[in-house]
């Protein structure tokens, strides 16, 4: 019982990254004040993920664009779909 709630809770709480992450990558379209409250959360809460990724495929290798949030967001999605329904 224990671990159907505690896999129930990741579920949701990869869910609500998703949702951050998607927040993250479409305020950086509009050049957001960094002392913005909301942008240095949104910075805060993804930098600590989206940062290897840059690492790993950096934009000047992908024609300029920083495909780290969809990477980011590929793995939450192969996460919840697959190894989450393996847990139940």
């Amino acid at each position: 019982m224990l671990g159907y709630t505690l896999v129930g809770f990741i579920g949701q709480l990869l869910q609500l990254y998703t949702y951050v992450i998607i927040a993250a990558a479409l305020i950086s379209w509009v050049r957001p004040d960094p002392r913005n409250p909301i942008v240095r959360f949104l910075h805060m809460a993804t930098e600590p993920v989206l940062r290897p990724l840059r690492q790993l495929l950096p934009p000047w290798k992908t024609g300029g664009l920083d495909l780290s949030p969809l990477i980011a967001l590929i793995a939450i999605q192969f996460v919840e779909r697959v190894i989450l329904p393996l847990l139940y």
